[in-house]
């Protein structure tokens, strides 16, 4: 599928696919340092660098920024997640250049400029607000903390408003010079391109990156517990977690059929029970979510407050089911064919394609052929599932998270006997 990689004298690998049906190309550098590589004293410090990229240059000020991107009809943005920072944009493909050439600016000579800094922890602090706002989001973020305590994986992204206002200048410029080298960095681009020009183009702006030893992430350590926010909201949510496999583990595929399997969409166990026989909640999904050395599977749905046992009754019911009883023939089928189908509809998206392709090279070396990836949802046996959701759910300690209008504290004891969680992370 035109799909290509070459590698640059600093160390900085270059991947491209060729869409011949596009007009535009989505391109960006990622880079293989997010929130997990910050010490305790950085919470934090990752995703505030990411947003101080946009606020001014040596040569470009936050304004021109903005204005030269969109003068052609393009934008530019940018991520930061546990393990990588992405630098992105969209153009018309007459217009990769510039957005080369602006995601290069920002990363290379930004000025940090303190006024600008001001501005912009005051814009992450609202952003910390506006998820203390969203159920979801707290319930995740709780989630992760008990699951992965007193270590990067398990703080938030965004930080705290204590955190992000200690940082300055030097403490940004220290962070990226530590943690960003070329040999961690990934460019990508999909679309309406050439790839030998992509690579003599790259070469050209971040060819002046130095190469030193990547980062390395502490390793993970899982814990588990049951907590709750003191956050009020209308439902009772909660969140019931365990270890997952990584994205290298051999299991990995298996829990992702597993997960579609449990609450992956209507016809999913889950689904069926929760909401279509008893009508328990408006929604309720799994996920399976791996990072390099660990992962997280779970389960998420929000209730009435009196419902909430029997929800929690359900769910634990229905992955003591999935350990004992293997899934039918039907729903591996449907498992396996949502999958194929999320793959594939990432093809069609070229902002979708560059950051599957860089996010795979990052953790592979190179990008896995979409051949190999259906092949590998193929293998997945009614054994393979059984056998990780045994690996899974059988023996290990849960991670419960609960956000609503309830006073969970003594509940949270009974709830942490019965899972077997440590009782002594109850309440935060």
């Amino acid at each position: 599928m035109n799909m290509r990689l070459s590698k640059l004298e600093n160390g900085l690998r270059v991947v491209t696919q060729r869409m011949e049906h596009l007009e535009t190309v989505s391109l960006g550098l990622w880079v293989g340092a997010g929130s997990r590589f910050e010490a305790e004293s950085e919470h934090g410090i990752a995703h505030l660098l990411e947003h101080m990229a946009f606020k001014g240059t040596t040569s470009r000020s936050a304004r021109d920024i903005a204005e030269e991107i969109e003068y052609v009809g393009g934008d530019i943005n940018a991520a930061t997640s546990a393990e990588t920072t992405a630098y992105y944009a969209r153009t018309m493909k007459q217009d990769l250049p510039l957005g080369l050439e602006l995601i290069g600016d920002i990363l290379i000579n930004p000025t940090f400029d303190s006024d600008e800094l001001k501005r912009e922890k005051n814009v992450i602090i609202q952003e910390i607000s506006a998820a203390n706002d969203s159920p979801d989001d707290v319930i995740y973020d709780l989630a992760q903390q008990y699951a992965f305590p007193n270590q990067a994986l398990g703080r938030s992204i965004l930080g705290t408003a204590e955190s992000v206002l200690s940082f300055n200048g030097d403490d940004l410029r220290e962070f990226r010079d530590s943690r960003y080298s070329a040999d961690s960095m990934v460019f990508s681009a999909s679309g309406a391109l050439d790839h030998d020009e992509v690579v003599a183009r790259v070469g050209d702006r971040f060819g002046v990156l130095g190469s030193r030893t990547s980062p390395i992430a502490p390793k993970a350590v899982y814990r588990g517990g049951v907590c709750r926010s003191p956050l009020r909201f209308e439902q009772g949510h909660l969140l019931l977690a365990y270890e997952g496999p990584s994205y290298t583990s051999s299991d990995y595929y298996a829990a992702q059929v597993l997960s579609a399997i449990l609450g992956g969409g209507m016809s999913s166990r889950l689904f069926q029970e929760a909401r279509e026989a008893r009508g328990l909640c408006y929604a309720i999904y799994s996920f399976c979510w791996g990072v390099e050395d660990t992962g997280l599977f779970g389960v998420h749905a929000a209730t009435a407050p009196d419902k909430y046992d029997e929800l929690l009754d359900v769910i634990t019911a229905e992955l003591a089911r999935m350990v004992e009883t293997p899934p039918s023939k039907d729903e591996l089928t449907r498992a396996k064919a949502q999958l194929k189908a999320g793959l594939m509809v990432c093809l069609e998206s070229s902002g979708a394609r560059a950051e599957q392709l860089a996010r795979q090279t990052l953790a592979f070396g190179a990008p896995l052929a979409v051949a190999d990836m259906v092949a590998k949802v193929d293998s997945v046996s009614v054994e393979a599932v059984q056998f990780a959701a045994k690996k899974v759910f059988d023996g290990r300690p849960p991670t419960l998270a609960s956000v609503g209008p309830r006073d969970l504290d003594v509940e949270g004891q009974a709830w942490a006997h019965r899972l077997g969680a440590d009782a002594g992370l109850t309440a935060v």
